[in-house]
């Protein structure tokens, strides 16, 4: 072998090194960006076939429902004034209900935050409406309309102390998006209250999709970065589960 020609060989040997390393690099995360966040399956009833983290989502409830949202058994079977006292709110937190619905909820709410505010967030123009109308009728000046998207509800950045999601989330097609969206909604240290109906019991009459366990949520709610505080257990049939986005949280997830 030439001598001259052995620093040759060394110089392409580790430039070759370096491209193999790059490559490994650059394909690296495309790899991991390859795995999807949702599959799919054969919809079961009530479902859509759209599976995240094992949970396949269910159908949405549309407007035509609002008899049964504003039905008289809800006081007796969601007890909402305990809700409302649970949620230990302050007179001016600004509070989103996240899939809002015709506003049961939104309207208990207002009167416990009179120098805040509560967002009704809906992605169906037709129940912001039934809000909207219920709005005039009782004169509040504290409740506010958004129109969501099905991933974004287009909480306004910071601005949000808490969340509220009253048998919402489990049709949310796009739930890391959605979450996602609310973390960043959220002030640092604000809370998310998340009511679902309890998966674990099978006494409880709701069809199985539309109904969670508390192991589920909580491998949800951290997936987006969401510490599970503490769940409370006075609702009949319902889990009353709180999460936090930590004080030192970044605004993005």
């Amino acid at each position: 072998m030439n001598p001259r020609s052995l620093p040759t060989l060394l110089a392409l040997a580790s430039a070759g090194l370096c491209l193999a390393a790059a490559v490994a690099q650059e394909t690296k995360p495309a790899a991991a960006e390859a795995a999807p966040r949702y599959t799919t399956k054969e919809p079961s009833r009530d479902g859509t076939g759209k599976v995240y983290m094992g949970r396949e989502t269910a159908q949405v409830v549309g407007h035509g429902a609002v008899r049964w949202l504003e039905r008289p058994e809800r006081e007796r079977e969601e007890l909402p004034l305990e809700v409302v006292k649970n949620m230990d709110l302050r007179p001016t937190d600004v509070v989103a209900d996240i899939g809002a619905g015709s506003g049961y909820f939104t309207f208990r709410i207002a009167p416990a935050v009179p120098q805040g505010k509560v967002i009704a967030v809906d992605i169906q123009q037709a129940m912001l409406d039934v809000v909207t109308e219920r709005q005039k009728e009782a004169g509040l000046t504290n409740v506010e309309t958004l129109l969501g998207q099905i991933d974004d509800t287009k909480l306004p950045a910071g601005q949000v102390d808490a969340v509220i999601m009253v048998d919402a989330y489990h049709e949310f097609s796009h739930p890391w998006e959605m979450m996602t969206s609310i973390v960043r909604g959220l002030k640092p240290g604000g809370r998310v209250i998340l009511i679902e109906y309890r998966g674990e019991d099978p006494t409880v009459a709701i069809k199985p999709l539309h109904k969670m366990t508390q192991r589920q949520a909580i491998a949800e709610m951290r997936a987006v970065g969401l510490e599970h505080v503490e769940t409370r257990d006075f609702l009949p049939s319902q889990h009353f589960m709180i999460f936090r986005k930590p004080a030192a949280a970044a605004s993005q997830p």
